[in-house]
């Protein structure tokens, strides 16, 4: 397959190659990362306001650009090169789709314009403390009696989570497995009975919070669509998501490659560049294959995504899994490459190395998507799978 982007993807791609350039400077990421938020205010309003990004995957009749996940991938990659510190992911990659896929129409219209301005940050709620992914991870508890609905439980791994407007919320009925029993929901910040914590997580760039929700009254109205029934809504948000957060990995593991290679160039021993012995030539070499590979998987994935294609859960996964290990085996040989000042803290090495650790985890792992894959193929022991 040849994949070539459009002239207007193409021009998208440039806008955010420079934006993201002049916005995901060292300097600007570390001054972000140390602020209370945990991310830079003036950057979020330029995403929003100036580029009209947070609203990429928003209709157009609720104020959005109505645009594709090609597109949004093109985002991710770009944003993923500079490491940004930014509530976009949650909000734009989580929150959206899963209103998008679970509401109703007038729900849509509530929620949605609001992200598409930039003014709502969003984030989803779903994974339990063990941490285990997909639906199979949902710890909340749902439960409707004569009081109407109350929500029980604890979630960790939220991102953005101690500065989000706007909870989506994943829940489960009590003794419902898989995809059966899950209802999406949505909660303003500050709703009495939930309590946010915010975690101090391996990657800097990306922080978390924990999420105790004691006995939560829940209206009927802010049930995305109808309770019980929004396991197959949560899957395909998690598929997209998948993809959207393999794109940022593409993009991470693509700069690393780049950072690398103009090291090894300047970098003089024995008195030629490092750059010029076979050996390094080989490590960045399979960098490169890697990251090609990346790429390739990540925006087969978007089109099938924009094509709304059955074989949408089996290419995230291959996306997901592909990317996450390119990321990685990238970030660990620029560590090693650049030597002695890899190591150091005032070096941006580690801030790759560890958003790559952090995201081969984000979502479900290498391993975690593979067997999930083995048995969309009929080639898994088990019965009975999980689609998310």
């Amino acid at each position: 397959m040849h994949f070539t982007f459009t002239e207007e993807q193409e021009l998208i791609r440039e806008a955010a190659h420079e934006f993201f350039q002049k916005h995901g400077a060292s300097e600007r990421l570390r001054a972000a990362v140390d602020s209370a938020p945990a991310y830079d205010e003036e950057t979020w309003r330029a995403m929003a306001e100036e580029m009209g990004w947070a609203g990429i995957r928003v209709p157009e009749h609720l104020g959005g650009s109505g645009l594709g996940h090609v597109e949004l991938a093109i985002l991710q990659q770009e944003a993923g090169r500079y490491l940004l510190p930014s509530p976009f992911f949650a909000t734009v990659c989580l929150a959206t789709p899963a209103i998008m896929l679970a509401g109703n129409e007038s729900q849509r219209a509530s929620l949605l314009p609001g992200i598409a301005r930039g003014e709502t940050r969003a984030t989803v709620a779903m994974t339990g403390l063990r941490g285990v992914p997909g639906v199979d991870g949902i710890a909340l508890r749902l439960e409707h009696g004569a009081q109407g609905y109350r929500l029980s439980g604890e979630v960790s791994y939220v991102i953005y989570g101690h500065v989000a407007d706007l909870y989506v919320i994943a829940a489960r009925t009590p003794g419902t497995h898989g995809v059966e029993g899950i209802t999406l929901l949505t909660l303003p910040a500050g709703t009495p009975g939930i309590h946010v914590e915010r975690l101090f997580m391996l990657d800097l760039t990306r922080p978390m919070a924990r999420m105790r929700f004691d006995d939560v009254a829940v209206s009927p109205d802010q049930i995305l669509g109808v309770a019980g029934q929004a396991g197959n809504a949560v899957a395909k948000m998690l598929c997209h998501a998948q993809i959207a957060l393999a794109a940022e990995q593409a993009g991470g593991a693509q700069n690393v490659l780049d950072l690398t290679t103009a090291f090894a160039m300047q970098r003089v021993q024995f008195g030629r560049p490092i750059g010029s012995f076979q050996a390094v030539k080989h490590r960045l070499a399979d960098m490169m294959v890697q990251v090609e590979a990346a790429k390739s998987a990540v925006y087969y994935a978007a089109c099938i995504a924009d094509e709304d294609r059955e074989e949408l859960a089996e290419a995230a996964a291959i996306a997901k899994a592909c990317c996450s290990e390119a990321f990685m085996e990238c970030a660990g040989n620029m560590i090693q490459l650049h030597g002695g000042i890899g190591f150091t803290w005032e070096h941006d090495a580690h801030l790759y190395f560890k958003r790559a650790r952090a995201s081969a985890t984000l979502l479900g792992t290498a391993q975690y998507h593979r067997e999930r894959l083995a048995e969309m193929l009929g080639l898994g022991s088990s019965p009975q799978r999980s689609v998310a």
